[in-house]
């Protein structure tokens, strides 16, 4: 069994002229991201690795992550293809996994974090919101078996969610 949560980056600023690819977090992502390793930290497993898209926005996700989880730098990894990948490019990245990671977070980008987490768990998540945690279990022993429809959807928890995170058994 492996476990992986996947993360949409928090919110970014579009008030600026940057490329994409350099737009950072607004204000409102820079607090969502520490609220949410709290609430992570209150209901979650710490994982072995984090792995994001390289983009400003996305590392800077995953960097206030671990430092609210009390992760080290060094188990951050970045990947240039998660930068708007698809869902079969995130797969791909999954399955080159080594296997002594036994959770692996995910942070990555829209539309292809949502089809992924939707394709892996047959579930029908119309948009992962910024900040979005979806934790889920695989029904796999190497990460080079993973595709879709063999994991279940364990917690799902985003910034504006009123109440205690989606827990399932």
């Amino acid at each position: 069994m492996k476990r992986l949560t996947l993360i949409r980056h928090a919110k970014s600023d579009w008030d600026n002229h940057l490329p994409d690819f350099e737009r950072p977090l607004n204000a409102r992502g820079e607090g969502d991201v520490p609220h949410m390793a709290a609430r992570m930290i209150q209901y979650y497993e710490r994982p072995d690795r984090l792995l994001s898209s390289p983009a400003v926005r996305a590392l800077r996700t995953t960097t206030l992550l671990a430092q609210g989880l009390g992760i080290q730098e060094q188990e951050i990894r970045t990947e240039k293809v998660l930068y708007n990948a698809s869902a079969r490019a995130l797969l791909d990245c999954l399955r080159a996994t080594d296997d002594h990671i036994g959770h692996l977070v995910l942070v990555a980008h829209n539309p292809g974090i949502t089809d992924l987490a939707n394709q892996l768990t047959n579930s029908r998540i119309d948009d992962l919101p910024t900040c979005a945690v979806l934790g889920a279990e695989l029904e796999i022993e190497h990460w080079r078996e993973a595709r879709p429809g063999r994991g279940r959807v364990r917690y799902y928890d985003y910034p504006k969610n009123p109440s205690a995170p989606e827990q399932r058994d």
